[in-house]
């Protein structure tokens, strides 16, 4: 009688595993990167383009430039000079690189801050427009379970939707 129930609890599992295992093939998972859909997207890269090359950020990026090339030049004169320097003289030049090494940090985290706000701006334009893409290309590849990529270990790469919603993007947004 106890080999009976194990028998019949084992065929129970094993036919119960095998409906489930049916039920997710039937199903078609698909994985998106939604934001590097839309970063890729030709109105995107206009949007980074015109912000790179507004006089704002251009003038950032100068003083960085500038503040890092002045950097690099007092340290290769403290390598050069410092034996022969006074300890006043090394002092001076000392609290020279702290200057030049704070306005390029200054200048760095003001770039980045820049970035941010230009990549927030992008998604608020183009975000409700991506959406309608992944719905449309979700719909007409039958997908049924879809996926952030970031929360996959692994997918084959007709699976990932990506730049299929970055086309239909870039169709929608001309």
């Amino acid at each position: 009688m106890y080999n009976l129930k194990a028998v019949v609890l084992a065929l129970v599992v094993g036919f119960s595993g095998t409906v489930s295992m049916a039920a997710v093939a039937a199903d078609k998972i698909a994985v998106v990167d939604i934001a590097r859909a839309i970063f890729s997207s030709n109105l995107a890269q206009a949007r980074l383009k015109e912000a790179e090359t507004g006089a704002d950020f251009v003038a950032l990026r100068a003083k960085y430039e500038s503040s890092t090339a002045d950097l690099q030049a007092l340290a290769k004169e403290a390598e050069s000079k410092r034996m022969t320097w006074s300890q006043e003289q090394a002092l001076g030049h000392q609290k020279k690189m702290e200057y030049a090494k704070a306005d390029a940090e200054l200048a760095g985290r003001k770039i980045q801050s820049e970035q941010q706000q230009v990549q927030q701006k992008i998604m608020q334009e183009i975000g409700p427009l991506a959406q309608q893409a992944l719905q449309e290309v979700v719909q007409e590849e039958g997908v049924t379970i879809l996926l952030k990529i970031d929360s996959v270990l692994s997918v084959a790469p007709e699976s990932n939707l990506t730049a299929k919603v970055a086309d239909r993007l870039n169709k929608k947004s001309q």
